[in-house]
């Protein structure tokens, strides 16, 4: 197999990851434990909270879950940010590797 062929294979193997990748990212996952459950995106973002009624003060509830996906949306958000800074002078040229 020559180089150019090798080279076009390649650009449509990245073509189909990335397309695969923005399909992920748009799909959303449910966890589960007892009285909660979240739903999240493909890109790890926390999407919504559900936590319930009988778990806490129902006054309270909306409050705690709002503030419950800020947290974990800012702690994965730092995730991203220090795996960038230390992996990324391994994958240079292929960004969204980690």
């Amino acid at each position: 197999m020559n180089i150019q062929a090798m080279m076009k294979q390649a650009q449509k193997l990245q073509s189909d990851m990335m397309n695969e990748k923005e399909k992920i990212d748009t799909m959303e996952f449910e966890g589960k434990a007892s009285s909660v459950s979240v739903i999240m995106n493909g890109k790890k973002e926390l999407l919504k909270i559900s936590i319930a009624d009988e778990a806490v003060d129902v006054e309270e509830k909306e409050m705690l879950e709002d503030m419950i996906v800020i947290a974990v949306n800012d702690a994965l958000k730092k995730i991203d940010k220090e795996t960038e800074e230390k992996l990324g002078k391994y994958t240079k040229g292929l960004p969204g590797l980690f």
